[in-house]
């Protein structure tokens, strides 16, 4: 079963399963900011889901030895071999669109 959540349901949820983890490798708050290198205030709005910057987040789960779980987010991308041969050098940035021709057509 597939479950769409907010954006607010999803920080409350990670913020749940963050502190969950914490409490399972028996760390307080304190500990835990020291390892992350984080202000205990900043665990606090992280842990309750009111807000936290990436880097945040980044710190934490570092911290909590779960850098797996930012890996798996993170796309793979594939490189097709064709286009490779094509292009010879890699993109550096997408090509420019050309808007003036289809207002002049």
């Amino acid at each position: 079963m597939n479950q769409i959540f907010t954006p607010q349901e999803l920080e409350v949820l990670l913020g749940e399963h963050l502190k969950m983890l914490r409490l399972q490798k028996n760390l307080d708050r304190r500990t835990l900011c020291t390892q992350a290198g984080i202000s205990e205030s900043a665990l606090r709005h992280l842990e309750g889901g009111t807000g936290s910057t990436l880097k945040t987040l980044i710190r934490v789960v570092r911290a909590l030895d779960r850098e797996s779980w930012l890996t798996g987010i993170v796309p793979q991308v594939s490189i097709n071999p064709l286009h490779m041969a094509r292009d010879k050098q890699p993109r550096q940035r997408a090509s420019r669109r050309n808007y003036d021709k289809k207002e002049k057509d």
